[in-house]
């Protein structure tokens, strides 16, 4: 197996940040040779599962076939006190770090037991744990990158759930995706991504992709074919319409379409690889807005959450 992807991630510099599609490759990379946990969906009856930004996209995912509710950690504790019946809390946080511990002491206050799924052994969440049972944390392989790139770390936990392989994943991304000709991406600063139906979860995951690399420089629209109709294109703008999984004829000017295939089958692992790698080739053609900020961004944000946060994660 060839992981170059790894080697750059393990070897970068804040002087020679990788593009996001580095991280891509070298996640399937990872998971070729390290073993994925699998995840005990039926230890609760009606669980909170929780957690931030992707996190809490990958959350939705993972128990998206469980009677479960959803929240972040904005509205956890509004719905530990209204909903009764919840039996345990699952805190889904690649670093069991800002928030999670909060949530998890949270959650021990009004008498619901923990479960962890992370990427980071001995976080300060897991400080509040039983430390009794096998389902109590779950730790997910991780690759080196860059501070919310959170490929790798949120990648493995939906290929757990969906039993993708993650070569045919891989060789997909090589031998279809990469014939594709991304050309004139800097042409424009508003994109619409447009996903399959039965991808919906993936919707705020690239979302979330798009401000953490551009910000507001960089306009963006994620939503399925089957809403797109419903008035989301009303008011004209001159944007790249970017489909995936289906050839569209219908949004967008033709000479504004790109047509993104995927795998025969695919599931959530599939659509969040393809999305985040075609999401590179629009960072690789604008300014590199995430480069030139994270290493400041991180040191503000070390100020706010109380500890430090590094631009690089290890």
């Amino acid at each position: 197996m060839n992981d170059k992807n790894i080697q750059i991630l393990n070897t970068f510099t804040l002087d020679n940040i990788p593009d996001l599609d580095v991280a891509v490759l070298g996640a399937l990379e990872l998971f070729q040779k390290e073993p994925l946990p699998k995840i005990k969906l039926d230890v609760y009856k009606r669980p909170l599962v929780v957690g931030s930004g992707n996190a809490e996209a990958t959350g939705r995912i993972i128990f998206q076939d469980v009677d479960a509710i959803f929240a972040s950690e904005s509205d956890f504790e509004a719905k530990l006190k209204s909903i009764e019946n919840i039996d345990g809390v699952v805190l889904v946080s690649a670093s069991g770090g800002k928030h999670a511990p909060i949530i998890a002491k949270a959650a021990k206050e009004y008498n619901k037991h923990v479960t962890l799924i992370t990427n980071t052994p001995n976080s300060p969440a897991n400080r509040e744990l039983d430390h009794k049972h096998d389902y109590d944390e779950y730790i997910f392989p991780k690759n080196r990158e860059p501070y919310t790139y959170n490929t790798a770390t949120y990648m493995g936990m939906i290929l757990s759930y969906t039993g993708e392989d993650p070569v045919k994943i891989y060789e997909f991304i090589q031998n279809q995706i990469n014939k594709l000709t991304f050309t004139n991406l800097s042409k424009y600063d508003k994109f619409y991504l447009i996903v399959p139906p039965q991808f919906s979860g993936i919707i705020r995951m690239l979302q979330v992709k798009f401000i953490e690399l551009f910000g507001r420089n960089i306009a963006r629209d994620v939503e399925t074919s089957e809403y797109v109709p419903h008035a989301t294109t009303v008011a004209p703008s001159d944007e790249l319409f970017i489909s995936f999984g289906y050839d569209n004829n219908t949004w967008g000017e033709q000479g504004k379409r790109l047509n993104i295939p995927l795998p025969e089958k695919a599931n959530y692992g599939a659509m969040m690889a393809v999305g985040y790698y075609t999401i590179a080739q629009i960072q690789k053609q604008h300014k590199p807005y995430f480069k030139e900020s994270i290493a400041s961004y991180t040191k503000q944000v070390s100020k706010i959450f109380g500890n430090k946060i590094n631009p690089i994660v290890e």
